[in-house]
């Protein structure tokens, strides 16, 4: 399903569609009450959903669909400023406009594979469930960051971030010896990562605890966090227990 209240984008997105043979379009949207209906009678796998939209956004339809299984989505907007809230509600991808078709197959084939993982794992909660063993799904966290850096927009996946500090009113994010600035706060950033893989060490650091290599104590009473590539940093003497707890096989997931 397209949503988009552009009939050039929704032209645009058709005729990309169109060349895959595995994805059939059941239905365009202009607006964002209109596709609150659709999505709730036709279930489709996969949404191209706008953000900016008369009446409703596409965060809104999202949020009037509370409760009702929600498919695969794909964000696909010209303004960059919405990418991580696009993320936080469990969104599959972001595509910035314009974008390139090589860059839309890609996203569209993380979506098939997507859909497919779905439908396996709907099916093991179905026999789950009548075995009597079903269990709540955990709770969601950002798997994937997007951050604009000379021109160009990347997708950093959390889990290969070393660590995160403060930086005036961005986060920089470090990961293999390079730096990215995001425009977001540190306890924003901090509710929307997995707590069983980051940590708050300070209040202006978060580290990937599958980065840390040794505690050692600091003169100043405080205690330094090595990481495996020699990186040091601090971490205040009220967050040292907690990540010790942390870091013990037997509390990590």
């Amino acid at each position: 399903m397209i949503v988009d209240d552009e009939p050039p984008a929704r032209r645009n997105l058709r005729a990309l569609i169109k060349h895959d043979a595995d994805i059939e379009l059941v239905k365009e949207c202009g607006n964002g009450k209109e596709a609150v209906s659709q999505i709730r009678a036709l279930n489709p796998d996969l949404i191209f959903l706008d953000v900016q939209m008369p009446e409703l956004d596409g965060f809104e339809v999202l949020a009037q669909l509370s409760g009702h299984p929600l498919p695969v989505i794909i964000f696909v907007t010209a303004y960059d400023q919405y990418a991580l809230r696009a993320f936080e509600v469990s969104a599959l991808d972001y595509l910035l406009k314009p974008f390139s078709d090589d860059r839309f197959r890609k996203a569209l084939t993380q979506a098939k594979q997507q859909i497919e993982q779905q439908d396996a794992s709907e099916l093991g909660r179905k026999l789950l469930t009548l075995m009597g063993t079903h269990q709540p799904d955990a709770p969601r966290y950002l798997t994937r960051l997007m951050v604009k850096t000379t021109g160009r927009v990347i997708f950093l996946k959390v889990e290969e971030l070393d660590w995160i500090e403060a930086y005036d009113y961005y986060v920089r994010l470090h990961t293999g010896g390079k730096a990215h600035l995001l425009r977001q706060t540190m306890n924003e950033l901090e509710l929307a990562l997995d707590p069983n893989q980051f940590a708050r060490i300070h209040r202006s650091t978060i580290v990937n605890l599958d980065r840390v290599k040794e505690l050692h104590p600091h003169f100043t009473g405080e205690s330094l966090v090595i990481l495996e590539d020699g990186t040091e940093l601090k971490i205040t003497r009220g967050r040292r227990e907690a990540l010790e707890q942390k870091l013990n096989t037997g509390s990590r997931k």
